[in-house]
């Protein structure tokens, strides 16, 4: 990152987003300023939000039942982003919940292998996104696409206001390497999910956001009251919990 660029947002902020959170191609190189592309990460929730409602669709218009074009839209989220916020959040259940002291909590999370508090929350948020994009597609197909759109942008947002309000709970991890996010830069990426929401979905999707903001603000006190801070993985899971408090939101 250059010392010298303190701008709030540059173009290059959005394929350094895309690299991080995506395995798509993203063609060039971009350099890179670690949390000050913080903005740009609902920027990349909505080409992820985009295809993955594209998919929905198209499942739709191929006559497929809206249980089905859920769960097109739900694989094609976890393959684009490489089931990161998933990992994030089958980690973060792991270490809050399976450990006693800090220290054990973080080298849990660390552990490339999964235990049963993270197998369970893997499988209850996995069904609850499909059974919340299910009962959207089945009200209105376009109803549900907006849905998901809206859910892949607002959640993303909630990672960079985290970025902004906890401190690193280690000195090394991606969150360590991504570096911290100023205030401008957090409300920056919100105001671009909450053009989108209500843009998308009206008055709705910005109930929407304020729900997930709420259940960002209690991950955000556990992580703080059992770790320090926030770690990659709490980004991960405040991802997965706001997605389907967004859902939910909607659904309701």
């Amino acid at each position: 990152m250059d010392k010298n660029d303190d701008s709030l947002a540059r173009a290059g902020d959005i394929l350094q987003a895309l690299q991080l959170l995506t395995r798509l191609p993203v063609p060039g190189e971009t350099a890179m300023r670690g949390g000050a592309a913080a903005w740009a990460y609902p920027v990349a929730g909505v080409v992820i939000g985009a295809l993955a409602a594209v998919a929905g669709l198209l499942a739709h218009t191929l006559g497929l039942p809206a249980p089905l074009c859920a769960l097109m839209a739900l694989a094609t989220c976890v393959m684009i982003t490489g089931a990161l916020h998933e990992d994030g959040l089958a980690d973060t259940f792991d270490g809050l919940w399976g450990g006693w002291t800090v220290e054990r909590r973080l080298e849990i999370m660390k552990d490339s292998r999964i235990g049963a508090y993270g197998v369970i929350a893997l499988v209850l948020s996995l069904a609850a996104r499909w059974s919340a994009i299910w009962i959207l597609f089945e009200v209105n197909p376009f109803d549900g696409a907006a849905g998901v759109l809206v859910a892949a942008v607002g959640s993303r947002s909630m990672m960079g206001a985290v970025m902004a309000t906890l401190p690193n709970a280690r000195d090394n991890g991606l969150a360590a390497h991504v570096g911290g996010v100023g205030q401008p830069t957090a409300l920056l990426g919100l105001g671009v999910a909450v053009f989108l929401a209500i843009l998308l979905t009206g008055w709705s999707g910005l109930a929407a956001l304020i729900w997930a903001g709420l259940v960002t603000l209690g991950l955000a006190a556990v992580a703080r009251a059992k770790i320090g801070g926030r770690t990659g993985d709490i980004l991960g899971a405040t991802q997965q919990l706001a997605e389907i408090a967004i859902l939910f939101s909607l659904v309701a």
